[in-house]
């Protein structure tokens, strides 16, 4: 069962990184090639996809991310380890659910002035790579807990 928690806590996180990767460069790039209002009905059409996307990778990280701080508990260097690695995805779900859940919100909805599209855009795949680096740390903190 150690095994099992321990594959989930840094696989699931590598995967939410690939995942968010794939979106970042494929989509963001195809985005960025639109006209805002080209942008917008591609996004009101597909942009829960993207979402639909995010869940398979993120319960089995936060079970194994769970369970390693619960297994390593008697172990303060492998706790703290698994306790950033914990950190690094709630970081990654608060600025999914309080910044990406209202700004994919605006996209879909249209309800965006195109003159802002661009600029909202930006600051999406500015703090996307952010959600992406959080997410390899996640995974590069469990292997080093695995590896000590």
């Amino acid at each position: 069962m150690s095994l099992l928690c321990r594959m989930l806590a840094i696989i699931g996180p590598a995967m939410f990184a690939g995942v968010m990767l794939a979106i970042g460069v494929i989509f963001g790039n195809y985005w960025k090639s639109l006209p805002p209002e080209q942008f917008l009905a591609w996004f009101a059409h597909n942009g829960g996809y993207i979402q639909k996307a995010i869940p398979p990778v993120v319960l089995p990280a936060l079970i194994g991310l769970v369970s390693m701080i619960w297994i390593d508990r008697a172990d303060p260097v492998n706790r703290l380890l698994w306790t950033g690695t914990a950190i690094c995805i709630a970081a990654v779900i608060f600025l999914t659910i309080g910044w990406f859940v209202p700004a994919n919100t605006g996209f879909s909805s249209r309800s965006l002035p195109l003159d802002q599209v661009s600029g909202k855009l930006d600051t999406w795949l500015r703090l996307h790579n952010i959600r992406i680096a959080l997410a390899v740390a996640a995974s590069a903190l469990g292997v080093w807990a695995c590896n000590r």
